[in-house]
């Protein structure tokens, strides 16, 4: 059955942004590059400008990223699309199952992570504290991550490729706000007052939850693609 020209639902765009904001390697550098920020004694209105141009950074690089994969796909037949879209919900459901994995073993075989050699630039990068360093380093970051975690934002760019207009290029939007929501929560609190060693004890406690939570909803979002892909569902 031929897939149908249908836009997602508001819902799905929330859930899946709410799904990929809980990304540890993000979360993860902007603490990092914070807490370098904080040793060279700045002000808090320079903590929020460096943080801010950082978070700027990884959300232009995501949204033409998105834009990128759209343009490709739209200019794909409707048809060729349908299976396009069940191979990525196969994808998804297999990210989800090594976030599951994670869980139980984490970092043991394979993970969706990115290699150390990248891990260690990411480092150094951070360590460059300046206006044009921090929007770098979003960039930089988005592009190493995005094939580790973008697995729930290839099934919404898949699904916005079918129609793309000015209200599924708003959803765009909407979504990756979403996605980098936490990152301007975390920078709000340690600007604030928020001590900085509490965030990265949260994350570390936290992180093996954020693998199953992510893992669980990435089997359903791959599941529920690949029901859309046939024609089973239609958000309409």
């Amino acid at each position: 059955m031929a897939v149908e020209a249908v836009l997602p639902t508001l819902g799905t765009i929330v859930t899946a942004g709410v799904i990929d904001s809980i990304n540890p390697c993000a979360i993860g550098v902007l603490i990092l590059m914070v807490s370098v920020i904080l040793a060279n004694q700045k002000s808090v209105k320079k903590l929020l400008l460096l943080g801010g141009l950082y978070i700027f950074g990884v959300f232009l690089a995501y949204l033409l990223a998105g834009l990128g994969l759209i343009y490709f796909f739209a200019n794909l037949p409707l048809a060729v699309t349908e299976y396009i879209s069940i191979s990525v919900g196969i994808l998804i459901i297999l990210a989800g199952l090594l976030e599951i994995k994670d869980y139980f073993w984490y970092g043991k075989w394979f993970s969706l992570s990115i290699p150390s050699s990248l891990a260690k630039k990411i480092d150094n990068y951070a360590q460059n504290v300046t206006v044009f360093g921090v929007i770098f380093l979003g960039f930089f970051v988005s592009a190493v991550e995005l094939p580790c975690t973008g697995a729930p934002y290839l099934a919404i760019i898949t699904l916005l490729s079918q129609y793309f207009d000015f209200t599924a290029f708003l959803l765009l939007v909407l979504y990756n706000i979403i996605f980098v929501a936490p990152l301007i929560i975390i920078l709000v609190l340690v600007a604030f007052g928020k001590r900085l060693h509490e965030v990265k004890k949260w994350k570390q406690e936290n992180r093996t939850y954020m693998r199953l939570f992510i893992g669980l909803l990435l089997i359903f979002m791959g599941w529920l693609l690949m029901l859309i892909a046939n024609g089973t569902i239609n958000f309409g």
